[in-house]
């Protein structure tokens, strides 16, 4: 499916999808350990995150919860996403901007960022090496990435379970709610034909993130949802 095309089917399943993760177990919870592995002092306080393909402001939730003081610049491609997350109620500290990641600019957004949160979201870019050096370039010095993703091609298990798991209940609760399949098809499939863990920590390790690590998260998305953790260099790495 065409990126452009993409955009369009979430803004299409805009207003239903919140139901849809709502009924996945451990969606909301497994978005906020990824945000606690970022290990941000201070409930945020002081500092700028940016909540990169925020859709309709689950990830957003989740980094509000655990980081109330931060300063929360969320992005999405999706107009139709955005409209249902900008209806909900939040507090002064966070804003939505309607952008493609890789055309974000830090003067654009108020200056560079301490952190990034990245869920479900590099799987859906033409250009993910692109995507991930735009962030590195939003980045502080040091400043810390969280890519919240599916990855299932290194596990012929968790390819097995992903499979099943989409065609006897996201595909037809997607194609119930919406009253099309389009776009749960995609995610099924572009989950499969996506990175490896090893090959996304490469290519993380290519856009110069460093300390780049894959955590698990827990329940039946074990080995199918990761946590993949890295930092910009600081100044003195760069200048070595």
């Amino acid at each position: 499916m065409k990126p452009r095309r993409v955009t369009e089917e979430f803004d299409r399943a805009a207003l239903s999808y919140d139901r849809l993760v709502g009924a996945n177990p451990g969606y909301h919870a497994h978005l906020r350990a990824s945000v606690r592995r970022l290990h941000l002092p201070g409930k945020g306080a002081g500092l700028r995150v940016l909540d990169l393909g925020c859709g309709t402001g689950a990830s957003t939730a989740a980094l509000l919860a655990v980081l109330p003081l931060a300063e929360i610049v969320a992005v999405d491609a999706s107009e139709g996403m955005l409209s249902v997350a900008r209806a909900k109620r939040w507090p002064d500290n966070v804003r939505f901007v309607r952008a493609r990641a890789e055309d974000l600019r830090a003067a654009d957004l108020g200056g560079p960022f301490d952190a990034a949160l990245a869920a479900y979201l590099v799987r859906n870019c033409p250009d993910p090496d692109g995507v991930l050096a735009t962030v590195a370039g939003l980045l502080r010095p040091g400043g810390r990435l969280a890519v919240h993703e599916y990855s299932v091609a290194d596990s012929a298990a968790a390819r097995a379970v992903w499979t099943l798991v989409c065609w006897s209940v996201i595909i037809p609760a997607g194609r119930a709610l919406t009253g099309r399949a389009d776009l749960y098809r995609y995610l099924w499939r572009s989950v499969l034909d996506f990175d490896g863990a090893a090959r996304l920590r490469g290519r993380l390790a290519r856009c110069g993130y460093r300390d780049v690590r894959t955590v698990a998260l827990p329940g039946w998305q074990r080995g199918i949802v990761h946590t993949f953790l890295g930092r910009r260099p600081t100044r003195a790495e760069e200048a070595a």
